[in-house]
């Protein structure tokens, strides 16, 4: 089955073109960043302007990559929540008008499991079951996940997110917008040893994440020198990162401990810091755990895991109803379980394009 993929969550505009026995086939993206830059964050109305500017020509775009026309598409899918509710109608409005006009089944996609089944894009991927690690501007969640739709929640960020940290803090340094990867780019240049900074919940029992402390404690650090000279900031950026992968590394470990699983998955756009991915895979090595990452393209918002995830989907899924909804809140755990089985670890992933 050929999946059409179509991602308008926030600010990125995703389109893919998935195929069940060929993998992936195209995958396009447009990036709202410059849009938002000036206002230093994103702006709902622009966003939800942008998508529908771009998402037509990014679906022809994708379709021409592949070599394929609209009516070799066998179904489309869309995220349908969480995110902001006028981007998510644009992506929800185009995908449900085009299947009703192809005569082809639609469905709709939670955001969050695209982002988790997004590492079985991936060679190798992971099998079931797995420990994943979903953490991004919006979310930091563990959950343990024994197929698909089946997902147990185990520890959840009580305050911010990571990226959300990420973005706060690079604000306090003076950092333009985005400011997790500005972060992380800075803090290649400092030096570990200069600041320490706490480790919210590192020692706690518990599986979940707070990172609103950690936050102040980089403000009042930020308020204590007497000068903040590039290199003072870039200290203070690694001593940040540095606290805040210990924490995801730690209680990333200690879910998978405590399941007994010996996959861990890590998904979303902090997914792709390098500190996390070196610190997390080394210490999961001297476990026996592994480790897997989707490709850094698909740990940002894609079009590419909204068409997998909803290939899935469309196997056991009602999608023969008329119309269509958005849901900005939208919980994982209201997601029904799949008896899809293509995705036992035996997915097909890219095919180089």
């Amino acid at each position: 089955m050929r999946v059409l993929g179509i991602e308008t969550s926030c600010d990125e505009t995703g389109v893919a073109l998935y195929d069940t026995s060929q993998g992936l086939l195209a995958h396009t993206l447009h990036s709202q960043v410059a849009l938002h830059a000036e206002y230093g964050g994103v702006v709902p109305e622009l966003a939800s302007r942008d998508h529908i500017r771009r998402v037509l020509p990014l679906i022809r775009g994708t379709l021409a990559q592949a070599g394929q026309t609209l009516q070799d598409v066998e179904a489309i899918a869309y995220t349908e929540g969480p995110g902001l509710a006028g981007a998510l109608l644009v992506g929800a409005a185009i995908g449900r008008s085009l299947a009703f006009a192809l005569g082809i089944p639609a469905v709709g996609v939670h955001h969050l499991e695209g982002h988790l089944l997004s590492p079985l894009l991936a060679r190798p991927s992971p099998r079931f079951p797995f420990v994943a690690l979903l953490v991004s501007g919006g979310h930091t969640q563990l959950m343990g996940v024994t197929g698909v739709g089946a997902y147990a929640l185990l520890g959840e960020t009580l305050d911010d997110a990571a990226g959300e940290a990420f973005d706060k803090t690079a604000q306090l340094l003076g950092l333009g917008y985005p400011g997790g990867p500005a972060l992380s780019a800075l803090a290649a240049h400092g030096r570990r040893t200069r600041f320490k900074l706490p480790r919210p919940l590192l020692k706690s029992a518990e599986l979940n994440f707070s990172f609103s402390g950690l936050k102040t404690a980089v403000l009042m650090l930020v308020q204590a020198q007497q000068t903040l000279d590039d290199q003072t900031r870039a200290d203070i950026a690694c001593a940040f990162q540095e606290a805040i992968v210990e924490v995801l590394v730690a209680k990333a470990l200690a879910a998978a401990s405590q399941t007994g699983f010996s996959r861990l998955v890590v998904a979303g756009g902090v997914g792709a810091n390098g500190r996390l991915r070196e610190q997390l895979s080394g210490e999961a090595r001297r476990r026996g755990i592994e480790v897997f990452y989707p490709p850094l393209e698909f740990c940002t918002d894609n079009g590419a895991m909204i068409a997998f995830a909803g290939a899935a989907r469309l196997q056991d899924t009602d999608v023969g109803e008329p119309g269509f909804t958005v849901r900005p809140r939208w919980e994982l755990s209201e997601l029904p379980p799949s008896h899809a089985r293509l995705f036992e670890g035996e997915a097909p992933g890219e095919t180089g394009r």
